[in-house]
């Protein structure tokens, strides 16, 4: 277990340094701007760029892996949603908001850092195929669920090509699309390229995770909300378990692309889902909460995950 602190140690005090100099230095919000600007559209995409140029093309067609994936974590937001919808009686946009806090993951800040510093670089591929197509399929339910109850005031037209226009020029999946393109054509990048790509992607890691504790930090706990009785245990345990099981389901994965999607479900929520919940002004204070909980409690659940994934506990291959 000690190798299980030491491995999460760094992880988790960049998200404290984060937090601590938010307190202790009293920044507006604004001022995180520009770090964010940076994450999103420099070091991050430079990460999923080197990650994917660097893999066998065939690596990057597994359509039966990302299909799987995306199958579990819908299936954990269909329930949240008929809890939301038919349990609690509340209204369409309250229940996307719910049941995106408990299938969406903090995949695109924490999901390669952790990934990569616990499996190695061979999660790089699985992780990068993850964040890219959960983030396309999250882009495309949120708005067309708000257009259904009329919380999106766009023209259908205009709805599909906003929509259209920010999965394909959203920074990660351009960066993955362009590695596709590199590894499939074979290329061989020019050494100053690759020098440039790798110092960006270096400040991937750190930059998103201080960034990520300075966002929680601004987002003080006001009150708990009754959500988050089922909300938290669906999103840290009841997520990487049915991602695991489907996985098994199915079959024939390495045991690296197995636990990569099981750690990344296992993650807690998304900062874009206070994001979204901003954007269609519904949920917010409630989105923010959760948000700060399930990532104090994430300590403890992906510590517990690793510990298994790590000690042979969690067979990479389940039905034989």
């Amino acid at each position: 277990m000690a190798d299980i602190v030491g491995l999460l140690l760094p992880f988790f005090g960049l998200i404290l340094i984060g937090a601590i100099a938010a307190r202790i230095t009293r920044q507006p919000a604004e001022a995180l701007g520009w770090l964010t600007t940076f994450i999103v559209y420099a070091a991050l995409p430079a990460l999923f760029f080197k990650l994917v140029s660097q893999t066998p093309i065939e690596q990057l067609t597994r359509v039966g892996f990302i299909t799987a994936d995306l199958a579990a974590t819908y299936s954990i937001f269909a329930l949240l949603f008929v809890i939301g919808r038919f349990v609690r009686r509340n209204s369409l946009p309250e229940c996307t908001m719910q049941a995106f806090a408990g299938a969406y993951g903090n995949i695109g800040y924490m999901g390669p850092a952790l990934a990569l510093l616990a499996l190695g670089e061979q999660a790089a591929v699985p992780v990068a195929l993850i964040v890219c197509l959960e983030n396309a399929l999250h882009f495309i339910v949120a708005p067309a669920l708000m257009a259904v109850e009329g919380e999106d005031r766009r023209s259908k037209g205009q709805l599909a090509a906003d929509i259209a226009r920010k999965v394909l020029l959203h920074p990660f999946i351009l960066s993955t699309a362009l590695g596709f393109l590199a590894a499939a054509l074979h290329l061989d990048q020019p050494l100053p390229l690759q020098r440039f790509v790798n110092y960006l992607a270096q400040a991937a890691a750190p930059c998103a995770l201080f960034a990520m504790g300075v966002t929680l930090a601004l987002r003080p706990l006001k009150r708990i909300p009754i959500e988050i009785g089922y909300i938290v245990p669906a999103k840290l345990l009841l997520h990487p378990l049915v991602v695991y099981l489907v996985l098994q389901a199915v079959g024939g994965f390495e045991p690296i692309w197995v636990y990569s999607a099981v750690l990344l479900a296992a993650l807690p929520t998304a900062t874009n889902v206070f994001v979204m919940s901003q954007q269609y002004g519904v949920w917010q204070e409630r989105s923010s909460a959760t948000i700060l909980i399930t990532t104090a409690a994430s300590i403890v659940s992906v510590s517990g995950i690793l510990y298994l994934i790590r000690s042979g506990s969690l067979p990479a291959q389940l039905f034989h």
